[in-house]
């Protein structure tokens, strides 16, 4: 449209100046040295045109011969970037199909003279992984780095990830520190870090990030209570070496909501009575189920042995207006009240928690009371009815049970064998 309205222009002004000419044609006179020209007005109007077309043709081809290096030198910049740029195309298809060799090679072809190298690196570097070629990785990484020094977390990153993935977790743990340092807020610095401190069981400084990470919501709450109980149980048992006064100085390290939770609790709690720390147990325990009942801190507080019977004993039945009919406080009621030779009470409350839930070290318990009163009949049937269960039940750590006391064999009358379970000896009939 513009070309035609040009051409139109033109023939009109042509027009014109025709029939200007033709009125009075003019006359033009050049005249240099002892050389004179002599014409029309048209006729030098048309060669004038002329002359500037050619030196007009003169000068644009002059000046495309000058710049014809660097157009060349533009074009095979821009094939090489389109050849690039396919070479990162095909290598992310090899490498989302597992081709990792194809992708390495594709990734690397033309790399250099890439706009985005630093894709090529970082791509190259996750083949280089996968074919164990951890040299090749770490210098693709160093290049991805040369190639854009801004780049620097997202290459430490990458860097992490795939050290993690292969298991280096001495290097991971050295490249995820020097990122926490380079940027202590950045939240998937933070995610990776926390996992493998919990990979490698590093419960201290796990611990210290747990805040944090709770603080920014960086896993849903299930994980992140999953992963508050595997600290708090590390960091008891990194305490739980010697004594009961290491693992005590180790629960004073954790935090008050973990002293408060029923299973870091009841682990700290059966430590403590294997350590025979039993009067440390009982007013912890006692706090505990006054504040919140458990079934579970009743079974130990039955286990606890201390030098008042009696007020354990005291405690344990006025938690029966409420928790009456919870068969591991009835259990605890009945081991109490054997520790103190009530033994119809005993056997009245340990019936009543059979009743209830039959349970092995129940049973163990009631045969156990019947043989001390001569009911060898009947102790032997709790016997066999607690041996069934104990290897029925699923084969799991069930944690500390304080051993009964057993019967010398003399005082039954059938012993062919023993069977261990859970530190209880049993007679088998």
């Amino acid at each position: 449209m513009r070309i035609l309205a040009i051409i139109i222009v033109f023939v009109a002004l042509a027009v014109a100046a025709g029939m200007f000419l033709r009125e009075d044609p003019g006359y033009v006179f050049l005249g240099y040295g002892q050389w004179s020209v002599e014409t029309s007005l048209a006729v030098f109007a048309v060669v004038a045109l002329l002359l500037f077309a050619l030196l007009y043709l003169a000068l644009r081809t002059l000046r495309g011969l000058w710049r014809l290096p660097r157009r060349l030198g533009l074009a095979t910049q821009q094939r090489a970037k389109q050849r690039a740029a396919r070479g990162l195309t095909q290598g992310l298809i090899d490498l989302a199909e597992g081709r990792w060799e194809r992708a390495e090679r594709a990734l690397m072809r033309d790399a250099s003279g890439s706009e985005n190298a630093l894709l090529h690196y970082l791509g190259a570097a996750r083949a280089a992984q996968q074919q164990g070629a951890h040299e090749r990785r770490d210098a693709y990484l160093k290049r991805a780095i040369e190639s854009n020094p801004q780049a620097d977390i997202a290459v430490s990153l990458t860097q992490a990830e795939l050290q993690l993935s292969h298991r280096q977790t001495e290097r991971a743990l050295a490249s995820l520190s020097r990122l926490r340092n380079l940027a202590p807020k950045h939240d998937y610095v933070l995610r990776l870090l926390a996992k493998l401190y919990r990979d490698v069981e590093d419960w201290e400084h796990l611990l210290e990030l747990l805040p944090e990470i709770a603080r920014k919501h960086l896993f849903d709450d299930e994980a992140l209570q999953s992963m508050r109980l595997a600290t708090w149980r590390g960091i008891l048992r990194a305490g739980d070496k010697h004594n009961a006064e290491e693992l005590h100085n180790a629960w004073d390290a954790l935090p008050k909501q973990a002293r408060e939770h029923e299973d870091i609790l009841h682990a700290y709690t059966e430590r403590l009575i294997y350590f025979n720390a039993e009067k440390r147990v009982e007013p912890l325990l006692r706090a505990a189920l006054n504040r919140r009942w458990s079934g579970k801190l009743a079974r130990l507080y039955g286990l606890v042995q201390t030098d008042d019977a009696a007020q354990q004993l005291d405690s344990a039945e006025i938690w029966m207006k409420n928790h009456g009919r919870d068969p591991l406080l009835l259990l605890t009621l009945g081991r109490l009240c054997k520790r103190r030779s009530l033994w119809g009470k005993a056997r009245i409350y340990l019936e009543s928690s059979l009743g209830l839930n039959a349970l092995a070290e129940t049973h163990l318990e009631l045969a156990e009371l019947l043989e001390s009163l001569g009911e060898k009949d009947g102790a032997m049937q709790h016997y066999r009815e607690g041996l069934s269960l104990a290897v029925a039940a699923p084969r799991r750590r069930t944690g500390i049970v304080k051993p009964l006391p057993i019967r010398p064999r003399e005082t039954l009358e059938e012993t062919p064998g023993e069977v261990r379970d859970s530190g209880v000896s049993l007679p088998v009939a």
